[in-house]
C-alpha cells in the first residue's frame, strides 16, 4: 500500500440502534431491497443482537438492539426528523445511500411509494440527485445519485469564514498529506482527556492499555452462529 492510498475508502458498515429488530429487518430488506446477511448475539455485549444487511459486499447497514436502548424519541435531541432538523452533536443526521443513476433513483423511489412509504423529491443539488424519505425508528434517510464533487466550485468562501476555516487550512483540508508508515508498529499513545475518547472514559482508559496482541488473542471471535 502507498502512502497515498493509506486512508478510508468507504462505509464498511453503518451501526443503528434500535429496540425493534424485527422492523428495521423488515423495512431494510422488503422496502430497500437489501439481503440479510447476519443476525447474531453480539460479540462481548451481553444480551445484545446485531444484524447485517448488504449494500455491496465492502459496505452494510448493521442494526444494534441493546436491551438498554431508549424507544423514546426527542426529536431535535436524539432525532432530527427530516433532512434539516437540529439534532445533537455526534448523532447522525441523516444517512444517504447511493444508487448508480438518475433512472435507478426514479425506480427506488417507485419501489418505495409502492410500499406505502411516502418520498420527497427527486431533487437537483447540482453534484448529486436524490430524494427523502423516512425509516423505522425515526430514521431519516435518503437515496442519491452523483460523484465526483468538484471542490472548486462547491466550497463557499463564506461559509468557510463562517466555520473559522483559513485559505491555508483549507488547502490542506483538500489535499491531506500523506502518511508514511514506519517500519515499527506505532506505540498506544497515553491517554488524553483533550483528544475523543470512548465513553466511559475511565473504563476505555483501561482498556486502551491492553497490548495489541492480547486484545486480539482474547477480544476475537470468529465462529459463525451455523456452522456450514
Amino acid at each position: 500500500m502507498t502512502s497515498a492510498q493509506l486512508h478510508p475508502k468507504g462505509v464498511n458498515h453503518l451501526a443503528i440502534s434500535t429496540a425493534d429488530m424485527k422492523a428495521q429487518l423488515e423495512f431494510f430488506c422488503d422496502v430497500l431491497g437489501l439481503p440479510l446477511k447476519a443476525l447474531y448475539w453480539m460479540h462481548g455485549v451481553e444480551g445484545t443482537y446485531h444484524g447485517f444487511v448488504e449494500l455491496s459486499p465492502e459496505s452494510y447497514i448493521a442494526f444494534v438492539q441493546h436491551p438498554e436502548n431508549s424507544p423514546d424519541i426527542q426529536w431535535g435531541v436524539s432525532h432530527a426528523g427530516n433532512p434539516g432538523a437540529p439534532v445533537t452533536v455526534g448523532a447522525m443526521q441523516h444517512v444517504a445511500f447511493h444508487v448508480d443513476d438518475l433512472d435507478q433513483l426514479l425506480a427506488m423511489r417507485d419501489r418505495l411509494r409502492d410500499r406505502g412509504v411516502q418520498v420527497m423529491g427527486p431533487i437537483d443539488h447540482g453534484f448529486c440527485q436524490s430524494m427523502y424519505f423516512a425509516g423505522p425508528e425515526g430514521l431519516s434517510l435518503e437515496i442519491a445519485c452523483g460523484a465526483g464533487i468538484d471542490e472548486r466550485a462547491w466550497i463557499d468562501p463564506e461559509v468557510q469564514g463562517l466555520c473559522g476555516i483559513s485559505d491555508e487550512e483549507v488547502e490542506a483540508m483538500k489535499r491531506p498529506a500523506p502518511y508514511e508508515r514506519p517500519s515499527a508498529a506505532v506505540p498506544q499513545p497515553d491517554f488524553d482527556p483533550a483528544k475523543p475518547n470512548m465513553h466511559p472514559a475511565e473504563r476505555y482508559e483501561k482498556v486502551m492499555a491492553v497490548p495489541d496482541e492480547e486484545m486480539w488473542a482474547n477480544a476475537s471471535e470468529t465462529t459463525p452462529p451455523v456452522q456450514i
